[in-house]
């Protein structure tokens, strides 16, 4: 299919379009009425909804646990990292190159002049930033996933709602912080691992950088630096990240595995 109908006040006219072969794939499966929306840049794109089935879940007792960072912005419980310095190196360039045309708009404003074409620069260096973030998230969650399917186990992950509200941050740290887009990323974890059947856990977060993943000792000490651990109990030294993977692991395991206790059967009272 090259071409779609499309219903104008002047009546329908028949449009060529352009889909690739992921889109095509999926194409079959379209649910309900299509959209046509026209991006800030001018290009026309036609949204279309898709009913596809989720994959066929199978039971697991084993998880790979993730923990979700700044530094590294996803470190799974096997070890394998997800840097996030790209990310940084890509928000501090915008940053820069928004405060330069920012100042630049303030002073032609101050002239008399109305910075319409720098309004314009502004919000095409927005997109570019949003859609860079949106690709990264793309990419890490389907490695996850993947991951996690092949190894026939499930993914876990960290309840992070309201972090950036009961955590408190260095100055210097806001700006990165503001730019963590960890609710995207479990988003896309979460649909690509339902489609591939993998199970997803969620886990309560308190402590997991914290405590111990060899003996289970929690203290503020076992965190001498952002990367190292070093559990002042049994000496078990890991990078940080990984031991918090493995305690987001240990945490789903439990909750997964814990024995069903049966109620025991009620009396009447007479």
């Amino acid at each position: 299919m090259d071409r779609v109908s499309l219903l104008t006040l002047s009546g329908r006219i028949i449009v060529p379009f352009i889909m690739g072969a992921y889109q095509s794939e999926r194409f079959s499966a379209a649910k309900g009425q299509c959209d046509l929306v026209r991006r800030r840049d001018g290009k026309w794109f036609l949204l279309v909804t898709v009913d596809l089935p989720d994959g066929t879940k199978t039971p697991t007792t084993d998880f790979l646990g993730v923990d979700l960072g700044v530094v590294n912005l996803a470190t799974d419980s096997d070890g394998g990292r997800h840097s996030g310095e790209g990310l940084e190196a890509c928000r501090i360039r915008h940053h820069t190159h928004r405060c330069l045309l920012q100042k630049a708009a303030a002073g032609r404003k101050r002239r008399g002049y109305r910075p319409k074409a720098i309004r314009h620069k502004l919000r095409t260096l927005s997109g570019q930033e949003a859609r860079f973030r949106k690709d990264i998230n793309h990419q890490i969650s389907k490695s996850l996933v993947a991951k996690a399917q092949d190894t026939g186990r499930g993914l876990a992950l960290e309840d992070l709602k309201g972090i950036r509200d009961r955590t408190r941050f260095r100055k210097a740290q806001r700006a990165r912080m503001g730019g963590w887009a960890f609710h995207q990323l479990r988003h896309y974890v979460a649909y690509k691992a339902q489609r591939a059947g993998v199970r997803l856990e969620i886990v309560d977060p308190r402590n997991t950088s914290r405590e111990c993943a060899g003996c289970g000792h929690i203290d503020r000490a076992n965190r001498p630096s952002q990367a190292e651990f070093r559990c002042v109990a049994c000496g078990h030294t890991d990078h940080a990240d990984v031991n918090a993977a493995r305690n987001i692991r240990s945490r789903a395991r439990a909750a997964v595995n814990r024995p069903k206790v049966s109620e025991p059967p009620r009396t009447l009272a007479a």
